[in-house]
């Protein structure tokens, strides 16, 4: 089994399908804090949702055009890092995280996110990293500079929420200043 060690108790692993209970329960602990910046359509609610949202990721590996990763701290799943999209033939994917409140302020987002990054840019020769968040999300602004993004720019009224319309924000790196 493919396992990565991120800290002396954390590690980043793919997250399945069979995981659908422990997504659920992971989610179950940070839905409040998650909910404002993250797609309705990842929040599950219960576990077959949690399982539709795990299935839908391994079918997009399947493809080969995204990815989902759970990062576990003590044998628990604490949170984890995703390509919301990848296209080898553009030589563009975004990623994207999300964490528990618990679990913050340890650098396992920025160390995970750096390792699919790295996987993406090295192994399947993408050109552009993109890392796009609500305005105002500044814990997840502050990995995007971490990984040494560059922000291109807003994107105004670009998402629509129940509270009415985003702007988003575009980070990005590109290969040849990517370091790790």
């Amino acid at each position: 089994m493919f396992a990565h060690a991120l800290t002396d108790d954390a590690e980043l692993r793919p997250l399945s399908p069979w995981h659908a209970d422990e997504f659920l329960a992971n989610l179950d602990r940070c839905r409040e804090h998650i909910s404002p910046w993250v797609g309705a359509s990842f929040v599950a609610t219960d576990a077959e949702s949690a399982r539709k949202v795990l299935q839908a990721y391994a079918d997009r590996w399947a493809r080969d055009d995204g990815g989902l990763w759970g990062i576990w701290q003590r044998g628990t799943l604490v949170g984890g890092v995703l390509f919301v999209s990848l296209s080898t033939a553009r030589g563009v994917c975004e990623a994207g995280c999300w964490l528990e409140p618990g679990a913050e302020g340890q650098g396992l987002v920025t160390r995970a996110a750096r390792v699919i990054i790295d996987w993406a840019v090295r192994e399947r020769g993408i050109h552009r990293v993109e890392w796009i968040t609500k305005a105002g999300n500044d814990r997840s602004i502050a990995v995007a500079k971490r990984l040494g993004m560059s922000r291109d720019g807003v994107l105004r009224g670009a998402a629509a929420t129940p509270e009415g319309r985003a702007d988003m924000e575009v980070w990005s790196v590109l290969a040849p200043e990517w370091t790790t």
